[in-house]
């Protein structure tokens, strides 16, 4: 590949990443629901997810999702609830994130919490079809190797949106540090960040095509 279409590409991967999304908006909820460390390890598992979503599209998969509204449809649905399914967890046990004894997050599995970005990284079927509509276009196929070819933008990528991700996700946690002066505060704010996801869900089952 040429320098001129990495850097296209990653001029175009920028602007797309500094609008905050689905993503970003995962993120700053769950370190409004829990703090830093959590939205940072969840920043890493839904990256994980994301490179996921570009080897597949890579290797063929992607086509499948862009043109199939079945295959969409089913990451779509399974996305979004899990997505809710998050968010009314993290609403429930928002008092616990305000109790004064505690005075700090809850702890939560470093590997659960990595699974679970993951697994909102992966089903996002908004991915596999951006993914797939974006990087053949800055492939030059006289080139060959056009699957490592997009397999490097897709890493490109998503080593811009990690340190973008991060920066969203530790000014939330700051933000959640200045509420944790007040265990009220913080129960409240624990439970915005749970509804955050919910809602977050719902505006993933509602939005996308439909034909």
């Amino acid at each position: 590949m040429n320098i001129e279409q990495v850097a296209a590409f990653a001029a175009l991967a920028f602007v797309i990443i500094v609008i905050p999304g689905p993503s970003v908006l995962f993120v700053v909820a769950r370190a409004l629901a829990y703090g830093r460390r959590v939205a940072l390890i969840t920043v890493v598992g839904n990256t994980i997810g994301a490179l996921v979503a570009v080897t597949s599209v890579a290797f063929g998969v992607g086509s499948i999702v862009e043109r199939s509204i079945v295959a969409f449809t089913i990451l779509k649905w399974a996305g979004a609830a899990y997505l809710v399914y998050l968010g009314v967890k993290a609403f429930r046990h928002r008092h616990a994130i305000g109790q004064p004894a505690a005075g700090a997050t809850p702890v939560r599995g470093t590997w659960r919490t990595l699974w679970e970005g993951l697994i909102v990284g992966v089903s996002n079927p908004k991915s596999f079809v951006f993914y797939a509509a974006v990087l053949p276009q800055f492939v030059d196929r006289s080139a060959g190797h056009v699957t490592a070819q997009m397999l490097l933008l897709g890493v490109i990528f998503n080593v811009m949106a990690l340190f973008c991700d991060s920066s969203w996700g530790l000014a939330a946690a700051g933000a959640r540090d200045w509420f944790a002066r007040s265990p009220r505060r913080l129960s409240a704010v624990g439970g915005a960040g749970g509804l955050a996801m919910v809602g977050l869900g719902v505006t993933v089952a509602l939005t996308g095509r439909k034909d």
